[in-house]
């Protein structure tokens, strides 16, 4: 065995295969795969082997669509069967709720590309998979892009191509150290000698954890029992084939919880059951392997019964087998890809539990992000990153087990689900609950949605529901009087020391302001592209605030901290909840604060944009004349045992101009109406300055040569191809949320971003990207929402305040 390699790709499984096979095609060809057994031990050998392209998440949709593309060119390369049955397949809707969510996928697959996609009635569904009972089924989609590939084939293929441009591999190659030396290279150590190498890649499946403990890391990741069976042959599937000369199609049945398709001269019925069982919830053994779990028929009874209604033949055919192996989940369910935060060339490529539709895209994220800087894609929604350090193991295991019985589930967008909450609150938690709080979590931590009268609750739906009337109050009272939100969720960061402003200068687009200022600040990639947009706060020459998205905390973090230079002249700090915020906003925002503080907080003493730190009573707090409401409006930031008597203040001197709590729900629709975008949404690593509209805070001429620099004139030279717009919505009861797509002249050429209602103007609205070609046109645009094409507007001027005199004055 060699003793030093350029990468250590640690797992032998499909995805471990992919990324060896992606490095060795973008030209690193030292790099080597070590495998503690042999190649599909663990997760993989025992896989169905379905894949498909329809994902929750456009972005892994698309890279889904590029794994199931990259089949025939591996097994040409490998010389290595794969057995490919690309047969199509069908997603049942037994209820109206899941044929119009299907309705929604197949909107979102038409600025997907996936033109083949139909929606279909149960008879028609019927006629492609005779195996059903239609008159169990409201509706179904078709998809011809689907179907499954022998697991083995599949490994062995990639591994096959992979060696053949230069890659080695070692089986029965058991890791037993990582350790990293000073000048970074990894030290490999297994039971046949050390590796040195400078990459490693975590890529064990069910061993994922137990690799990064090796490294000082606790994985958000779990195993979860799952179980097939396999019938005896079947004269209905030998009727279907004989009669189509083709194999029964795949079927996703989500309220009978089951998958089914073809396999030899029966079938394969496949469960996400409620009653999901854990596996191996704290340690994983290295002995295990090739081995399978204890089937247990009665956990998985209740979906075979439903299974059983909806496909009559399965009830008379015989079970031959059962089939109960582990899988590996992350909280949400996505894969776990990328460098780790903190960490020199360590990459995560772990809880891929649909390896054969995300295999093949996550080896090509991996190794483009390795080999270029950058995965080549928007992968937030698999970014290893995504979770932060709250993640606790009994927390994971909470959030799995819940991902799990949902799998087949419905998720309305307005549905917060329970499991590992409440986990993380700020001081004034219990008095935002005891004022009718309905709350979110959002990075662990619980967020006020919106605030309810005793006895109303959200009820879930597709179209507007029980907070409405709510939400539009809480929009109201700001937009007349004051409101008092909580900002306690975005991230916080310090800057200081000697080097802090060129450090900053460098690592953001923007022009540092001065002292007592602020400003929006764009941070690019080295291709120019939006990777952050933050509120930079000097508070002094040599020690500054940056206010950031909360769910990209770790994601930044990890941004920051690459690029943090090693001679100690600048100091960060993520405060995460050691710094807790409160917001007020509207026409009386300044006499509330004003009548908590000594200070003069006039317009002429603290004009919009400026930063000062000073004392709200006994609390000291710095104070930002800011708010994302687009309305006169401050933030105040304050050490956590200060919030509560902050908040007290706030609301007392508020009562005389019937200052009213708001929520999140309420601060999207009055960030809409201002035309404002935020991070996640509007503002992601594929877009640049000049599409996102924020190029209006990059310094393209500054002196320093910022990250992104380059990129960032190269767009302005170009236009680049998308802008961002807003839209009024013709809608009538539901309203946009994200991912609808966006026609004009009849032709879908965009998408949207996000959406809702629009309280205070009274309009539903829109915000996505459209073709810079068009991106002037005012009329002549079309929303796809519930199978309706909604005619829209565009809107280039926000509906309040459009010439921002209020939010200035």
């Amino acid at each position: 065995m060699q003793t030093t390699a350029r990468v250590v790709v640690i797992g032998g499984g499909v995805v471990g295969a992919s990324v060896l096979y992606h490095l060795t095609k973008l030209g690193w060809t030292d790099v080597v795969m070590l495998e503690r057994s042999e190649l599909t031990s663990g997760s993989t050998w025992h896989a169905a082997g379905g894949m498909h392209t329809i994902n929750g998440d456009p972005n892994v949709a698309k890279l889904q669509q590029y794994t199931i593309n990259l089949y025939k060119e591996i097994e040409e390369l490998s010389g290595q069967d794969i057995t490919l049955h690309m047969t199509g397949g069908v997603m049942l809707a037994a209820t109206q709720e899941r044929f119009d969510w299907l309705k929604g996928v197949y909107a979102k697959g038409k600025y997907l590309g996936m033109d083949d996609l139909e929606i279909i009635t149960p008879e028609r569904a019927h006629e492609l998979l005779p195996l059903i009972d239609p008159s169990q089924f409201v509706g179904a989609m078709y998809d011809p892009i689907e179907g499954h590939v022998d697991p083995y084939g599949v490994t062995h293929a990639y591994a096959k191509a992979a060696r053949k441009n230069g890659a080695q591999f070692h089986t029965h190659t058991k890791v037993e150290n990582l350790s990293q030396d000073p000048d970074g290279t990894w030290q490999v150590v297994t039971n046949k000698g050390t590796i040195a190498a400078e990459h490693v890649v975590n890529a064990a499946g069910l061993w994922a954890r137990e690799v990064g403990r090796m490294v000082g890391l606790e994985l958000p990741v779990l195993a979860m029992e799952h179980m097939y069976l396999l019938t005896e042959d079947m004269p209905e599937v030998a009727e279907v084939n004989a009669a189509t000369g083709s194999e029964v199609i795949h079927a996703v049945d989500f309220d009978g919880e089951i998958y089914v398709r073809q396999e030899r001269g029966g079938m394969l019925m496949g469960t996400y059951e409620r009653a999901g069982k854990p596996w191996a919830e704290k340690t994983t053994s290295w002995e295990f392997g090739h081995q399978l779990l204890e089937p247990d028929i009665d956990r998985i009874a209740p979906s075979l019964e439903i299974g059983f209604q909806h496909f009559p033949a399965f009830e008379r055919a015989g079970i031959k087998q059962i089939i109960n192996g582990p899988f590996t989940f992350s909280p949400d369910g996505n894969p776990l890809v990328g460098p780790v935060k903190g960490m020199t060339n360590f990459w995560s490529a772990c809880a891929v539990m649909a390896g054969f539709s995300q295999g093949g895209g996550v080896g090509l994220s991996l190794a483009n992000w390795m080999v270029n800087g950058d995965p080549g894609f928007d992968v937030w929604a698999m970014d290893v990153s995504r979770f932060g350090d709250y993640t606790s193991m009994a927390f994971t295991n909470a959030r799995v087990r819940e991902n799990y019985s949902r799998r087949f589930s419905i998720r309305y967008p307005n549905e917060e689900l329970t499991a590992a909450r409440p986990f993380l609150t700020t001081p004034v938690y219990e008095r935002q609950k005891e004022a009718g709080a309905q709350f979110g979590a959002a990075y662990g931590l619980e967020i006020p949605l919106w605030y309810a009268p005793e006895g109303v609750v959200d009820e879930f739906s597709w179209r507007r529901s029980t907070d409405f009337d709510h939400v539009a109050a809480e929009c109201n009272a700001v937009r007349a009087s004051v409101g008092l939100g909580d900002t306690s969720g975005f991230a916080k960061y310090s800057i200081s020391g000697p080097g802090a402003r060129a450090w900053l200068d460098k690592m953001l687009a923007a022009k540092i302001p001065a002292k007592g200022r602020m400003t929006l600040a764009p941070m690019l990639k080295e291709d120019g592209r939006v990777i952050g947009d933050f509120s930079l706060a000097t508070l002094a020459d040599d020690r500054f605030l940056i206010i950031g998205s909360g769910a990209a905390e770790s994601y930044h973090m990890r941004w920051f901290l690459s690029h943090l230079p090693d001679d100690g002249l600048v100091d960060l700090v993520s405060h995460n909840l050691g710094l807790v915020g409160l917001t007020l906003a509207g026409p009386n925002a300044r006499a509330v604060l004003q009548a908590c503080t000594d200070d003069d907080v006039s317009h002429e003493a603290m004009k919009f944009m400026a930063v000062r730190e000073m004392d709200i009573g006994m609390v000291p707090a710095i104070v930002g004349r800011v708010s994302f409401t687009g309305d006169l409006g401050y933030e105040i930031w304050v050490k956590p045992e200060y919030q509560l008597n902050l908040f007290d203040q706030l609301m007392q001197a508020g009562a005389e101009h019937n200052i009213s709590l708001f929520g999140s729900r309420a601060l999207n629709a009055l960030r809409l109406e201002k035309n404002f975008g935020t991070w996640a949404r509007e503002y992601r690593p594929i877009y640049g300055p000049i599409e996102t509209g924020l190029d209006r805070f990059v310094a393209y001429e500054k002196d320093t040569d910022f990250i992104g620099r380059t990129g960032a004139h190269a767009e302005r030279d170009s236009g680049g191809t998308l802008r961002l717009r807003s839209f009024v919505v013709a809608a009538k009861d539901a309203d946009v949320i994200g991912d609808e797509p966006i026609s004009h002249g009849g032709k879908v050429v965009g998408w949207v971003t996000s959406g809702g209602y629009a309280h205070a103007s009274g309009v539903s609205m829109a915000q996505g990207y459209v073709p810079k070609e068009l991106a002037d046109e005012v009329e002549g645009w079309e929303i796809e929402l519930l199978d309706e094409q909604l005619a829209a507007t565009l809107q280039a001027q926000p509906l309040f305040d459009a010439n921002s005199g209020r939010m200035r004055s």
